[in-house]
């Protein structure tokens, strides 16, 4: 099964603070890795699993990428914008704020993250199901992160970043899809995140799940930084895989 990938949502609007004093004066997206903003290689990377319309949710400093991005064809893919203006509204609002841009479902990612996992699999998944959103998880079992996801089968079972508990073994991903409809219940919202969607999806049944063999990748935290800098700069230059190794284990939160 084949088909055309929908927009992709990719949230690049939060103030990073743990990673300041680097995101002081450029948003975290423009951080230099092996080389060149982050965001260039996170565009090259979903142009070649096949995402061809970007939809940047921008915030803090925004313009910068927007004057480095362009119309994206640099990289491979359409790109245009949606700004939070002189608000930042949160994942879910950022997204909301998106859906004139956006078609009934779309793809959702971070934008600190580097996702090797392939893309179109995900999404056939997702047509063959008919719940309102998906979510990607890994099986981490707190290697590289607090793993924050119960999940069995296709299902997540509980999901929750703040309180973890003892049976949680995977974690968000960093990608998923959702149908605008799964956002009914904030319709009057104007500040909300995504992880209060997902967990309300999750509630009542409507949150499917996806597991992925790939490790994530991700520059939201200083030691994040440094590995993806090492696997850009090709000196690790393999994706490690669930059950292939484990490092220190840093909180995010």
């Amino acid at each position: 099964m084949s088909s055309v990938l929908p927009s992709l949502a990719l949230l690049a609007g939060g103030f990073a603070t743990r990673m300041r004093p680097l995101t002081e004066t450029v948003p975290k997206s423009m951080l230099k890795v092996a080389g060149y903003p982050f965001i260039a290689h996170q565009l090259r990377l979903l142009a070649s699993r096949g995402i061809r319309d970007v939809v940047l949710c921008c915030g803090f400093l925004g313009e910068q990428i927007a004057e480095f991005v362009g119309d994206g064809s640099v990289f491979g893919c359409n790109v245009r914008y949606s700004h939070d203006g002189t608000r930042l509204r949160g994942t879910g609002g950022a997204i909301q704020k998106a859906f004139p841009m956006l078609g009934d479902h779309f793809f959702v990612m971070y934008g600190d993250s580097y996702l090797p996992a392939e893309i179109q699999p995900v999404y056939d998944a997702f047509l063959k199901q008919s719940k309102l959103g998906m979510m990607t998880v890994f099986q981490n079992e707190n290697c590289w992160d607090t793993s924050n996801v119960e999940f069995s089968g296709q299902t997540i079972l509980n999901y929750d970043k703040k309180n973890p508990t003892p049976a949680m073994h995977y974690i968000d991903y960093g990608l998923g899809i959702l149908e605008k409809a799964g956002f009914e219940r904030w319709k009057n919202e104007e500040v909300f995140d995504l992880s209060d969607v997902y967990r309300d999806l999750m509630r009542v049944g409507q949150l499917a799940g996806y597991e992925v063999n790939e490790r994530f990748y991700e520059i939201g935290t200083p030691a994040g930084l440094t590995e993806t800098e090492a696997l850009l700069s090709g000196s690790d230059s393999q994706p490690m895989l669930r059950g292939s190794g484990c490092k220190t284990l840093r909180r995010s939160e």
